[in-house]
């Protein structure tokens, strides 16, 4: 399930390109597909452990598929200190991280110095709404409750500035994953840990069925996103550049 939209942010094969808090990897196993230079970083070495993997896994069964700049691997370390030279990328991805650092001007700052001149970069958060509803409903959501959870509930007034005072030009942005929005609200009335609950188990089941495409339920699912993500998308992205 993907957040970024490549085109928009312009990689091409052979671009070198930065998962910042990769995750599960699901942006870096995309940008590897596509025949990127990806670098996975993360702060959890066991995250990095099963992306590593997958990796290989992909490396041995798409070997005939993938487009020969294909390279990959993984990096541990602080992303307000990244361990990179300067101008070392030609794609960012930060999706569902920033909202997690406190630091983030710092972060942000981090990631302008490492892009290179001309270069772009895909910034995600959890968009303002979708955010403020889940706060409101259940402490348990966020941090300090929540070890790691989310500092802050951006704007995206807030996130544009913040990327401005770094020396990036934001650009175009757009909302995603609008069905997911009423179920993380779902989920923290009845409490953020209750996945045995039914009508949280019921939502899952949708959601699964959208992300692996089955059919006829996902045409309606696909759709009822793509029209609902301009007010109820869970995540907001942000494209940016570096003045060359």
């Amino acid at each position: 399930m993907l957040t970024v939209r490549y085109e928009w942010l312009g990689l091409r094969a052979g671009d070198r390109l930065l998962d910042l808090g990769c995750g599960a990897g699901r942006h870096a196993f995309e940008a590897y597909r596509r025949g990127a230079r990806v670098v996975a970083f993360d702060y959890d070495m066991a995250e990095l452990k099963d992306v590593k993997g997958m990796f290989g896994a992909l490396a041995g069964s798409e070997a005939s598929t993938l487009p020969v700049s294909a390279w990959a691997t993984t990096t541990n370390g602080d992303a307000t200190l990244l361990p990179f030279p300067d101008a070392t990328f030609d794609r960012v991805i930060a999706a569902e991280v920033l909202e997690h650092i406190p630091d983030d001007e710092a972060a942000i700052s981090e990631l302008a110095r490492v892009l290179r001149p001309g270069g772009t970069m895909a910034i995600t958060v959890p968009a303002w709404l979708a955010e403020q509803v889940c706060w409101a409903l259940n402490d348990e959501y966020h941090a300090p409750f929540v070890p790691g959870g989310h500092v802050r509930i951006y704007s995206e007034p807030e996130l544009r500035s913040k990327l401005r005072a770094a020396g990036l030009r934001p650009g175009a942005a757009h909302h995603a994953h609008a069905l997911h929005t009423p179920y993380w609200w779902l989920k923290c009335a009845v409490g953020p840990t209750n996945n045995d609950h039914p009508l949280v188990r019921a939502y899952h089941e949708v959601l699964l069925w959208d992300i692996a495409g089955r059919q006829p339920m996902a045409r309606f699912t696909k759709l009822a996103d793509r029209l609902a993500n301009p007010l109820l998308g869970k995540s907001i992205v942000v494209y940016a550049r570096k003045a060359e």
